[in-house]
């Protein structure tokens, strides 16, 4: 077994990345992710691989499809403006089909907002967060050792099915230290040759050209159904969540990445008062975890609490899940405030009331 090493979220992702094989990093610096990216700058060159600090976060995301294209593993980051930047050369990506992994440490918003750590980026990250009919993977780690396991789980998935992934954190998640093990993958995954690079001939009769231009109509449509399958096929294999305490709860919560920590820590605050609270932590965003909702609806005395640092955005998917099968809450802070364990519980007891 590997020893633990303490190591900041955004130092961890970089060393991940590495064990996991990734040849090129192209990125710029933004608060709070900058240390990905001054590790990657660090240690890549010292190994023989690719880091280059673009002159925007533009030009970085096009790197990206460069090196994609070539069927190496790649990987961005930025926070939340960059990511949004980087919105077009991702639509690009997906619609060519390439293999990246995208690191997002998320920030508050809009505009340039703050560099406190944040969930706003949500709708962005699920809703396509880019022109066209596409969507990416996209997983929400709740601590820097699920971060680094899922950063591997991550180049995988984009090789498997030949699409961009998003590692969601945010700025808390990529700020603070904690013990992590770098161990080997356990994957059981058969990831198919890249054949479809644009390497060299290697032995073909022809050139493979990397393309997202379909100026037919037919040939678009065609091109859109073929993702349209793909995207199925992720949403059969690929959700990823965990339930606690859901079995008889007086309200079950729903969290991802750093807010569910705190709400773990509600349980616990919960008990001490008669109150039984569960959670279900969605670990893919994108596809989202409907089944949880099937599991639990049942188990529910008075519905769901979707807690966030926003405005409100997963809420809306949980809506979609429980289908108003049963009521849907939402407490949230925003701008960068994180909301503490009283508070949700606060709001849990608004909800149950008296009668549990």
């Amino acid at each position: 077994m590997s020893e633990k090493v303490l190591m900041k979220g955004n130092e961890a992702i970089g060393e991940a990345a590495i064990r996991a094989n990734c040849q090129c990093f192209f990125g710029y610096p933004i608060t709070p992710q900058t240390e990905v990216a001054a590790y990657m700058a660090k240690k890549m060159p010292t190994i023989d691989r690719v880091f280059l600090q673009a002159e925007s976060e533009i030009a970085a995301i096009n790197m990206i499809y460069g090196a994609a294209g070539t069927g190496v593993r790649c990987m961005t980051s930025s926070s939340s403006p960059g990511i949004s930047l980087k919105a077009e050369g991702i639509s690009y990506i997906a619609g060519a089909e390439l293999p990246c992994v995208i690191i997002n440490i998320v920030r508050g918003g809009p505009g340039l907002g703050g560099i406190q750590p944040a969930q706003s980026d949500y709708f962005q990250a699920t809703k396509g967060g880019a022109h066209g009919d596409f969507h990416m993977p996209v997983y929400a780690p709740s601590s820097i050792q699920e971060m680094v396991d899922l950063i591997t789980e991550a180049f995988d998935v984009a090789d498997q099915y030949r699409t961009p992934v998003m590692i969601m954190g945010d700025g808390m998640l990529g700020q603070m230290m904690e013990p992590v093990e770098f161990r080997p993958s356990t994957s059981t995954r058969v990831l198919p040759e890249k054949t479809w690079a644009a390497n060299g001939r290697n032995g073909r009769a022809h050139h493979n050209v990397i393309n997202s231009l379909f100026l037919k109509s037919e040939e678009l449509e065609k091109h859109n159904d073929h993702l349209g399958r793909k995207y199925d096929e992720i949403k059969k294999n690929e959700v990823k969540y965990e339930l606690m305490n859901t079995e008889d709860a007086d309200l079950i919560m729903v969290a991802y990445g750093t807010t569910a920590r705190i709400c773990k820590n509600t349980i616990k605050l919960a008990k001490a008062k008669g109150i039984n609270l569960g959670l279900i932590r969605p670990i893919t965003l994108w596809p989202y975890p409907q089944e949880a909702f099937d599991l639990t609806i049942g188990s529910t005395k008075h519905g769901y609490l979707a807690v966030e640092m926003s405005k409100g955005q997963m809420v809306e998917d949980v809506r979609l899940s429980v289908e108003g099968r049963k009521p849907v809450h939402f407490y949230g802070r925003s701008g960068g405030m994180i909301p503490s364990p009283e508070e949700i519980l606060d709001k849990a007891m608004e909800i149950v009331g008296g009668n549990k």
